[in-house]
């Protein structure tokens, strides 16, 4: 049943029958002392674990380390924790929240400060004693702290490193795998990538992708082509350009040789002389050439054995040194292959060209150069040849070569005019003395 409004009249016993709530402001503190179900605490218990009102008695605080009661001792009187008017109570908030406990071993351990207090006086022989670090009467501060004997580090601490294939070992390599290490060398990250084995499907993934493309293999083809035919050209080159000429001078050498000795002996009689014989020498002073003269043109048996072949067959057919009237004309390499008429070009009307035979020098003297005509003008090589300036029968010489150098489209023609017939046994002629 709900009680009657306050007032004057509220009962038959007035309003002093009421007490306080007739009286100003009375009513208001009443409301306001009501429980709240949402901010008052459960029954019997406070708001705050550290709230202590004037009817709480306050916690008996914990005992303080020796380092808090004599830095409390040069702080001055403080509060006690337990004053009315304190709203803070560190003690009772460690209490609630953590329960009742004693110094931790490992924080009194970790404070080198906390385990130094007073000690007795030492019996004779022992170690002075270390004095309190709150006396600040006494040493500083840092000179006892040196003075404190400092403890032997663990095993554990001096060899950290746990055993070969110890669990921190292996604990550690699972967490270091597939990881790349910053620093590392590639020598060392490819041993570790080894290390780790691979699965099938992995291994045959490497294996497609070590295989080469078929671009890749045409390419590497279609090079390694090009480098055989350059190598093979190179080759080529060396063999024309070089070896030809040795072979060719070794043959050409054997060859005088054979004739002079021949000479020397009277085996060989004035005559007709098979293909590829060689039956005269040329020499001429001013190129230093001295090279065998064999009958034929013929490429293979005459010239690229580095002889000079005389046009002695068929419609070719010329006169030989010794006829009283005709054109001896011969043929020869310019490059190549024994190379006797490559510096032709360079006689000028005058030089000597001797043609020895069994019997006799014949010399000839530079009469005239055709600079360049078609390899099929053999105009050059009739009994008068044709642009030689010459008009009437003699006795005369055609060199006929290649030009220009290292070519065969064009011809290169020398001719000579006989000036002198020495017979062998009246000697050299002047120009093979000199």
């Amino acid at each position: 049943m709900t009680a009657g409004r306050p007032g004057p009249a509220a009962g038959p016993e007035g309003p002093d029958a009421h007490g306080a709530y007739g009286t100003d402001g009375a009513f208001v503190a009443a409301v306001d002392g009501l429980a709240d179900p949402l901010n008052d605490p459960l029954p019997g218990g406070h708001t705050s674990p550290w709230f202590r009102s004037d009817t709480v008695q306050a916690a008996e605080p914990a005992a303080p380390s020796s380092y808090v009661e004599g830095h409390a001792a040069h702080q001055g009187p403080q509060q006690p924790q337990g004053a009315p008017n304190e709203w803070y109570d560190p003690a009772g908030y460690q209490r609630d929240w953590y329960g009742p406990q004693e110094p931790s071993a490992r924080m009194a351990a970790a404070d080198p400060v906390a385990q130094v207090s007073p000690v007795a006086p030492a019996e004779e022989g022992a170690p002075a004693p270390v004095p309190d670090l709150e006396d600040f009467t006494a040493e500083p501060r840092t000179e006892v702290l040196a003075r404190i004997p400092a403890e032997p580090e663990p095993e554990a601490a001096l060899d950290p490193a746990p055993a070969p294939g110890g669990r921190a070992e292996r604990r550690r390599a699972a967490k270091g795998r597939g990881r790349r290490r910053p620093g590392a060398a590639p020598e060392q990250q490819a041993a570790a990538a080894a290390a780790v084995p691979m699965s099938r499907v992995e291994a045959r993934r490497a294996a497609r992708a070590a295989k080469d493309s078929p671009a890749v293999i045409a390419s590497r083809a279609v090079g390694e082509v090009f480098i055989s035919l350059g190598v093979l050209m190179l080759l080529f080159v060396t063999y024309q350009l070089w070896w030809t000429n040795i072979r060719a001078d070794q043959i050409a050498g054997k060859e005088t040789n054979r004739i002079q000795d021949e000479w020397a002996n009277g085996d060989r009689t004035p005559g007709v002389f098979a293909p590829g014989e060689g039956f005269a020498i040329m020499h001429i002073p001013k190129l230093d050439v001295v090279a065998p003269i064999a009958e034929g043109i013929d490429k293979e048996k005459v010239l690229d054995r580095g002889m000079i072949g005389h046009y002695g067959e068929g419609k070719l057919k010329t006169a030989m040194p010794s006829d009283k009237q005709g054109n001896f004309s011969v043929a020869g390499h310019r490059n190549t292959h024994g190379e006797p008429f490559r510096y032709i070009n360079k006689l000028k009307p005058g030089d000597p060209i001797v043609v020895e035979t069994r019997d006799a020098y014949y010399t000839y003297e530079m009469a005239s150069i055709l600079p360049q005509t078609s390899p099929s003008n053999i105009s050059v090589i009739e009994p008068i040849p044709v642009g030689s300036g010459f008009t009437k029968p003699g006795r005369y010489l055609t060199l006929t070569t290649c030009t220009p150098e290292f070519t065969s489209t064009y011809r290169l023609i020398v001719w000579g005019k006989m000036v002198d017939e020495r017979p062998r046994s009246e000697g050299k002629p002047d120009a093979l003395v000199g």
